[in-house]
Protein backbone atom coordinates (compact mmCIF):
# COMPACT_ATOMS: atom_id res chain seq x y z
CA UNK A 1 0.00 0.00 0.00
CA UNK A 2 2.89 2.39 0.69
CA UNK A 3 6.25 2.89 -0.39
CA UNK A 4 9.08 1.32 0.97
CA UNK A 5 10.50 5.14 1.85
CA UNK A 6 6.41 6.30 3.06
CA UNK A 7 7.36 2.78 5.47
CA UNK A 8 10.06 3.86 6.81
CA UNK A 9 9.59 7.81 7.00
CA UNK A 10 7.01 7.09 9.26
CA UNK A 11 8.89 4.86 11.24
CA UNK A 12 11.58 7.01 11.23
CA UNK A 13 9.00 9.96 12.75
CA UNK A 14 7.92 7.84 15.30
CA UNK A 15 10.88 7.20 16.44
CA UNK A 16 12.17 10.84 16.32
CA UNK A 17 9.43 12.19 17.68
CA UNK A 18 9.82 9.39 21.09
CA UNK A 19 13.18 10.42 21.39
CA UNK A 20 12.49 14.42 21.03
CA UNK A 21 10.08 13.95 24.17
CA UNK A 22 13.22 12.96 25.96
CA UNK A 23 15.17 16.08 24.66
CA UNK A 24 17.27 14.17 22.66
CA UNK A 25 18.13 14.79 18.93
CA UNK A 26 18.81 11.14 17.39
CA UNK A 27 21.68 10.65 14.38
CA UNK A 28 20.83 8.42 11.20
CA UNK A 29 22.94 5.24 12.64
CA UNK A 30 20.67 5.03 15.38
CA UNK A 31 17.55 5.89 14.02
CA UNK A 32 18.64 3.05 11.34
CA UNK A 33 19.16 0.47 13.80
CA UNK A 34 16.34 1.04 16.12
CA UNK A 35 13.47 1.15 12.56
CA UNK A 36 15.62 -1.64 10.97
CA UNK A 37 16.30 -0.03 8.00
CA UNK A 38 18.96 0.52 5.64
CA UNK A 39 21.28 4.15 6.88
CA UNK A 40 21.70 5.58 3.47
CA UNK A 41 17.71 4.93 2.44
CA UNK A 42 16.45 6.46 5.89
CA UNK A 43 18.91 9.57 5.54
CA UNK A 44 17.47 10.17 1.97
CA UNK A 45 13.96 10.10 3.77
CA UNK A 46 15.08 11.87 6.79
CA UNK A 47 16.43 15.04 4.37
CA UNK A 48 13.55 14.99 2.23
CA UNK A 49 11.14 15.38 5.40
CA UNK A 50 13.37 18.03 6.85
CA UNK A 51 13.17 20.18 3.89
CA UNK A 52 9.82 19.90 4.35
CA UNK A 53 9.71 20.72 7.64
CA UNK A 54 8.14 17.91 9.16
CA UNK A 55 11.21 17.32 11.34
CA UNK A 56 14.00 19.55 11.78
CA UNK A 57 17.83 18.64 12.21
CA UNK A 58 20.87 19.88 12.99
CA UNK A 59 24.71 19.33 12.13
CA UNK A 60 27.70 18.65 14.26
CA UNK A 61 28.78 16.36 17.11
CA UNK A 62 25.49 16.83 19.54
CA UNK A 63 23.17 17.36 16.18
CA UNK A 64 20.72 14.98 14.77
CA UNK A 65 17.19 14.66 13.61
CA UNK A 66 14.36 16.00 16.46
CA UNK A 67 10.69 17.55 16.40
CA UNK A 68 10.18 20.80 17.21
CA UNK A 69 8.44 21.26 20.59
CA UNK A 70 5.40 23.05 18.57
CA UNK A 71 5.23 20.40 16.11
CA UNK A 72 3.47 17.64 17.98
CA UNK A 73 0.06 17.64 16.05
CA UNK A 74 2.00 15.84 12.34
CA UNK A 75 -0.64 13.57 11.54
CA UNK A 76 0.65 10.25 9.27
CA UNK A 77 -1.09 11.88 6.61
CA UNK A 78 1.23 14.64 6.45
CA UNK A 79 3.82 11.55 6.20
CA UNK A 80 2.55 9.66 3.49
CA UNK A 81 1.83 13.28 1.57
CA UNK A 82 5.60 14.61 1.48
CA UNK A 83 6.59 10.93 0.53
CA UNK A 84 3.89 9.19 -1.78
CA UNK A 85 1.72 12.20 -2.45
CA UNK A 86 -1.65 11.70 -3.24
CA UNK A 87 -1.80 8.50 -5.16
CA UNK A 88 -2.91 6.42 -2.47
CA UNK A 89 -6.15 8.53 -2.38
CA UNK A 90 -6.81 9.23 -5.57
CA UNK A 91 -5.51 5.86 -7.51
CA UNK A 92 -7.05 3.05 -9.30
CA UNK A 93 -6.73 -0.01 -6.91
CA UNK A 94 -5.61 -1.82 -10.47
CA UNK A 95 -3.93 1.14 -11.65
CA UNK A 96 -5.83 1.60 -14.76
CA UNK A 97 -5.43 5.45 -15.69
CA UNK A 98 -8.94 6.01 -17.09
CA UNK A 99 -10.61 4.76 -13.74
CA UNK A 100 -13.29 7.18 -12.68
CA UNK A 101 -16.41 7.40 -11.23
CA UNK A 102 -18.00 8.22 -14.88
CA UNK A 103 -15.58 4.88 -15.92
CA UNK A 104 -15.08 3.00 -13.21
CA UNK A 105 -12.63 0.05 -13.47
CA UNK A 106 -14.06 -3.64 -11.72
CA UNK A 107 -13.16 -2.86 -8.03
CA UNK A 108 -13.62 0.87 -8.20
CA UNK A 109 -16.56 1.17 -5.84
CA UNK A 110 -15.30 -0.89 -3.36
CA UNK A 111 -11.79 0.20 -3.62
CA UNK A 112 -12.61 4.00 -3.11
CA UNK A 113 -14.39 2.89 0.16
CA UNK A 114 -11.40 1.48 1.54
CA UNK A 115 -9.19 4.19 0.55
CA UNK A 116 -11.52 6.80 1.77
CA UNK A 117 -11.24 5.14 5.07
CA UNK A 118 -7.71 4.58 5.00
CA UNK A 119 -7.07 8.46 4.28
CA UNK A 120 -9.61 9.24 7.50
CA UNK A 121 -7.26 6.82 9.41
CA UNK A 122 -4.27 8.69 8.89
CA UNK A 123 -6.01 12.29 8.81
CA UNK A 124 -6.96 11.44 12.42
CA UNK A 125 -3.74 9.94 14.06
CA UNK A 126 -1.10 12.02 14.96
CA UNK A 127 2.73 10.70 15.70
CA UNK A 128 2.11 12.12 19.24
CA UNK A 129 -0.43 9.09 19.50
CA UNK A 130 1.09 6.34 17.78
CA UNK A 131 4.50 7.58 20.52
CA UNK A 132 2.60 6.85 23.29
CA UNK A 133 1.09 3.96 21.63
CA UNK A 134 5.25 2.74 21.31
CA UNK A 135 6.15 3.79 24.33
CA UNK A 136 3.76 1.65 26.48
CA UNK A 137 4.51 -1.19 24.30
CA UNK A 138 1.54 -1.15 22.88
CA UNK A 139 3.40 -1.19 19.61
CA UNK A 140 6.79 -1.54 17.97
CA UNK A 141 8.80 -0.14 15.38
CA UNK A 142 10.64 -3.28 14.09
CA UNK A 143 9.73 -6.31 12.66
Amino acid sequence: MFSKACEYGIRAVIYIVAKSQEGKKVGIKDISNEIDVPEHFTAKILQNLSRMDLISSVKGPHGGFYIEEGRKDIRLIDIVRAIDGNKLFTGCGLGIKECSERRPCPIHDEFKQIRDSIKEMLERTTVQEVTEDLEKGLVFLKK
